[in-house]
């Protein structure tokens, strides 16, 4: 494994890679059992950048209705995922329909595999826990169980030393994979060390998972079963679930359910999405073995859904995705409801595109992936027939975003005086006595505007339905609220910002919907629709968000390494920054800039020149890697700038944002040290030799 991202040139064949050395920071799993016991990944350079930033929403318990757990297994793992800062590869593995799964588990076939923290980031954004992989296999997992296996203590202490890792990573709980055979003796202490990863879990992450894989049985034979029964029953009994082999027959959910009983629930009927002996042959027809799970009244594993892409399925596949978790959606419901608290915010974006926008200006123009970016998914109907629709509706990286990569773009035909409703999101927002605002952005082509549809109930009220919309709406039923026009920035043209409030108090937001239309009469004739939605943000104040000024961050520089590449001056090093008070306010994430300050613009005057400020990433904890920077040779000082994001969208202005400031002549001095040095450096050789 490499520490360079997959767009840099490297040399045929590149060093080992080093852990405890700076350079673009990965997610790696742990391979040996010593290397799980020594530490050593909590002294590595990377570990600090592995760390979640999203916690999981406080009181996110397991329903009490059948479950979706997905286990994702996409190329053995630590693919363009690996990534923590993000790549260059657009049409790099994601997922979206985080409203159709409750557990996603990171699969690999390492010893200990760690979700990279993108993973973790949207999942708990969404509300999905997430959990590692603990696996044994062959030979080697024999050995680690004669190791870790071979008194009380030392279950205990492998135990205590996987809930470290997912507390130091904020990630929720483990799958335990030991498929080997083993000794009948051993059997007590493999229970011990089930029992006590458990139970120590839950004292350490309220509400975190230890999930069984139906593999080895109690009497220590590697024997997969396909159901719950007494053969693996005892490891059920004692961790939060099991995880069935795929190979099961029609009557196995029934039967697991009854041998489960009042923990029916925790029994997930595993289902191989590539089909290799699956109930129902999974791929496109995942849903005949989900509609089983789901009669007999247990939980779903859905193994290896990354099928879609490893194998190419036509035409692309984001429809290829929408498509085949439309079938997920058909068969089981959604499974989960946002918004439920506010700030609710979602730019749409996948964590992958072609483009990178901020308040409607285009900061980077290249390909880009990092699924640490996503923001709350829609909930987008996907419909098989397009010919059935007037308007497609599909979540676009090629139309101007207003933040992010991604955008809704709804494009088609409309005749004046009709309209077009799609789902965006299903919610269980709960209003108060203070109203809500809403604000969204909207670019659109001649006469095709773009509303909201808000569907609210309450229990003596019954239902009631709103709708926002700025213009043109004589030819709806519903009660209407006009949106007041926001001022745009001047370097986002042809954005329209909407806002409007409203006060319901004791009703639930239970859907939000984009409404097309046309004005009526027509002002044209032709019929084409074309209109974007770039973002929604749902709060309870109107006020704009208010940043902590520059002077209340502490930045700093480390790691700094001065290169040459090409022929040109190169910078690598590591941004840190923290708040001065650090109980103030937490941040999602944060953009990074560069100003690379001439000479010229140095000995200029304030304000008469203007220097660029470029865009070059993302950050989700408090510290950024810049790697192998160029730097033009007339630039006397380099001027990192982090700008400070909220959780509702809103962007720190530049001119206000903490920096780090660095002057590059200080490396011309120290290499003008270095080879001052050397003269007396090779007399002082040559007398010692």
């Amino acid at each position: 494994m490499s520490g360079q991202p997959n767009d840099q040139k490297s040399d045929p064949t590149p060093p080992p890679f080093d852990p405890s050395k700076p350079s673009v920071p990965i997610s790696y799993p742990i391979k040996t059992l010593e290397d799980l016991e020594n530490g050593s990944y909590y002294k590595s350079f990377h570990y600090p950048f592995n760390k979640t930033s999203v916690p999981l929403r406080p009181n996110t318990g397991l329903a009490q209705r059948p479950r979706v757990l997905v286990c994702h297994d996409m190329q053995g793992g630590y693919v363009d995922d690996k990534w923590i800062q993000g790549g260059e590869n657009s049409g790099a593995y994601a997922i979206w329909h985080w409203y159709l799964i409750d557990v996603f588990v990171y699969f690999s076939h390492y010893l200990v595999t760690l979700p990279p923290p993108c993973w973790t980031n949207t999942a708990h954004t969404h509300g999905v826990k997430v959990l590692g992989t603990f696996i044994v296999e062959g030979e080697e997992g024999t050995a680690t169980c004669n190791k870790m296996l071979s008194t009380k203590e030392s279950a205990h202490k492998y135990a205590e030393l996987l809930v470290e890792l997912a507390v130091a990573l904020g990630f929720d709980g483990w799958l335990l994979n030991m498929e080997v055979d083993l000794a009948i003796s051993q059997i007590p202490n493999l229970k011990e060390f089930v029992s006590y990863l458990t139970q120590t879990m839950h004292s350490s992450v309220p509400g975190s998972l230890v999930i069984w894989y139906d593999s080895v049985t109690i009497d220590g034979t590697l024997s997969w079963q396909n159901q719950l029964n007494e053969e693996n029953k005892p490891f059920f009994d004692i961790s939060d679930g099991i995880f069935v082999n795929y190979l099961w027959e029609k009557d196995d959910p029934k039967l697991s359910a009854t041998v489960a009983g009042d923990r029916k629930l925790d029994v997930y009927m595993g289902i191989d999405v590539f089909g290799r002996g699956t109930y129902g042959g999974g791929q496109w027809t995942t849903n005949v073995a989900l509609e089983v799970i789901k009669k007999d009244d247990v939980s779903a594993a859905i193994f290896a859904p990354g099928w879609v892409y490893e194998t190419k399925q036509p035409p692309d596949f984001q429809t290829a995705q929408n498509r085949w978790w439309s079938l997920v959606e058909k068969s089981w419901g959604i499974v989960q409801n946002y918004p439920k608290t506010l700030p609710f915010y979602s730019n749409f974006d996948q964590g992958r595109g072609n483009h990178i926008s901020v308040d409607g200006a285009q900061v980077l123009s290249t390909q880009w992936n990092n699924i640490s970016s996503q923001t709350f998914q829609p909930f987008l109907e996907y419909v098989d027939d397009s010919t059935s629709k007037t308007i497609e509706v599909r979540v676009d990286f090629k139309e101007a975003s207003f933040n992010g990569g991604g955008n809704i773009t709804f494009k088609g035909t409309l005749e004046a005086g009709a309209s077009f409703s799609t789902r965006l999101f299903s919610g269980q927002l709960l209003t108060g006595p203070l109203p809500i605002y809403f604000t969204y952005s909207v670019k659109s082509e001649g006469n095709s505007h773009l509303g909201l549809s808000l569907e609210l109930s309450s229990e003596t009220e019954g239902k009631k339905k709103l709708f926002l919309a700025s213009q043109g709406t004589n030819q709806f039923s519903s009660e209407v609220l006009l949106p007041r026009r926001l001022t745009t920035p001047d370097n986002a043209p042809g954005w329209v910002m909407q806002e409007v409030s409203i006060a319901m108090n004791g009703y639930t937001l239970t859907e939000i919907h984009a409404v097309c239309y046309k004005q009526q009469p027509e002002i044209t004739n032709t019929t084409e629709y074309f209109a974007v939605l770039g973002d929604i943000k749902i709060s309870t104040s109107s006020k704009n968000t208010e940043f902590p000024p520059s002077t209340s961050w502490i930045v700093n520089g480390q790691d700094i390494e001065w290169g040459t590449s090409q022929g040109s001056k190169t910078l690598s090093l590591k941004i840190s920054w923290k708040p001065e008070d650090e109980k103030g306010p937490l941040f999602p994430k944060y953009n990074i800039y560069v100003e690379k300050l001439s000479k010229q613009s140095i000995r200029t005057l304030r304000g008469t020149l203007e220097s660029v400020r470029e865009y070059i990433g993302v950050a989700h904890i408090e510290a950024f890697y810049v790697s192998q920077l160029v730097i033009p040779s007339d630039t006397s000082s380099l001027k990192f700038i982090i700008q400070v994001c909220n959780v509702d969208g809103a962007s720190q202005n530049l001119d206000d944002a903490p920096f780090f400031q660095l002057d590059v002549q200080s490396s011309t001095n120290i290499l003008s040290l270095l080879f001052g040095c050397l003269p007396s450096l090779v007399k002082n050789i040559i007398a010692y030799l």
